[in-house]
């Protein structure tokens, strides 16, 4: 995230009422006093030490246009604001291949809408919402477009459930359901009847947009019209849309439709040419086995490492490290699968839905967006299985770059 940390330090005592902490030979830090985080050494200074910003330049530059030079895959960002797209684009990012559109609900001046959209109970309420929503994507969209200078960008429809959008502490309930005029019981239901036992398995994803396809045409709109907007000012932008979670052609089908309809309609009103292409991301097991399926209507595929990851082991990333160490010392796993891709088991997915897409779509684009993009042993991978490109959080594209280059000597030197 380009955010240093330091964590651990058990020399300070914090006292959080009243706003100072400590450390152990009693020197005092009150709120508002200056410190400096040193994130690669895990030092702490008790002063404002001036930083500079992180740039390619000098023998940094020189070394990443050799780089560049020898490397096959493209390197790509996840990235869901103008700023971390432009901070990326200055580090050689190609292009965005995950886009995270939910992040851009949660703004304070966003989330009213989408919890508005959330509790109605009609078709012509949400869309009433989604209306309040649609513009402020659509800027966000200009913004990311403008900023990858005509790369492309892959924007990822609505992923996680609905239920994250709202309060779950009941005096938090109550102040929401007074600022939107209904009941703490009205609400309350809501939350309650939006509650999932395992959420990640839930109603996400797609499946939002097959209960609710307005929330697709809506997200359509935004892309379409912002893509339209910037090539009027003179840019070839070609949209990429990602339906994710995936796990079976026919929901494909039913999402690429709502997407295809609402874009071909504004298309043809605007009277500009514009092109754009509808992909989904592969996550479920099931997809990677079904990918020659599913590349009937998919024209790319971006290999959502993190939740495959999950799906495949079986347990969560969330909830893993409490046990994870013991399978590590006990010689079971060697590695985190979170970190570095697990080659033998998730990679052999990656690998036969790579095979099954190019046999029935010879020319289909495939990419990799979870936070293994950025793993120099996964980019190996990637580079050895024919991925078309990796994407990674946008301080990471310097090191994609660099193992990608390595990844296609090292295969060189093999022949």
């Amino acid at each position: 995230m380009g955010t240093c940390c330091v964590s651990g330090c058990g020399d300070i005592f914090v006292n959080e009422e009243e706003k100072y902490f400590t450390l152990s030979d009693g020197t005092r830090f009150n709120e508002g006093d200056w410190i400096s985080l040193d994130g690669a050494l895990g030092n702490v200074y008790g002063e404002k030490i001036e930083t500079v910003d992180a740039s390619v330049s000098g023998n940094f530059a020189k070394l990443m246009d050799w780089a560049d030079k020898y490397r096959v895959l493209e390197v790509r960002t996840n990235a869901d604001t103008a700023k971390d797209a432009k901070q990326a684009y200055e580090f050689g990012a190609q292009g965005i291949g995950l886009c995270r559109t939910e992040h851009m609900f949660f703004a304070e001046e966003r989330i009213a809408a989408i919890r508005e959209m959330i509790v109605s109970k009609t078709v012509e309420q949400r869309e009433k919402a989604l209306e309040k929503i649609l513009p402020m994507q659509r800027g966000d969209f200009e913004e990311l477009f403008k900023s990858m200078q005509g790369f492309p960008v892959t924007i990822r429809l609505l992923d996680p459930p609905l239920h994250e959008f709202l309060p779950h502490d009941d005096s938090e309930i109550e102040a929401l359901a007074s600022q939107m005029q209904m009941t703490f019981d009205e609400l309350k239901e809501v939350v309650v009847g939006l509650h999932e036992f395992n959420p990640m398995m839930g109603h996400r994803g797609c499946r939002l947009d097959v209960t609710y396809p307005e929330i697709g045409v809506m997200q359509t709109r935004a892309i379409i019209e912002a893509a339209i907007n910037v090539n009027k000012e003179g840019m070839n932008v070609k949209p990429e849309i990602m339906v994710p979670l995936i796990g079976d052609i026919k929901e494909m089908k039913y999402v690429k439709d709502i997407i295809t309809k609402t874009a071909d309609e504004i298309i043809e009103r605007s009277g500009i040419e514009l092109k754009y292409s509808v992909g989904t991301m592969i996550e479920i097991p099931r997809a990677a086995i079904l990918a020659d399926e599913i590349a009937k209507e998919a024209e790319f595929f971006s290999f959502g490492t993190n939740d495959l990851t999950q799906l495949a082991f079986g347990f969560s990333r969330d909830d893993a490290g409490k046990f994870l160490g013991d399978y590590y010392q006990k010689k079971i796993y060697e590695f985190d699968p979170f970190a570095k891709i697990d080659q033998d088991g998730v990679g052999k997915l990656v690998e036969i839905a790579t095979n099954l897409g190019r046999k029935t779509r010879p020319d289909i684009k495939l990419g990799i967006c979870g936070e293994h993009g950025g793993d120099p042993s996964s980019v190996e991978f990637c580079h050895k299985v024919g991925l078309t490109y990796v994407s990674c959080s946008p301080y990471r594209v310097p090191i994609a770059r660099l193992a990608a280059a390595q990844a296609a000597i090292k295969e060189l030197k093999i022949k």
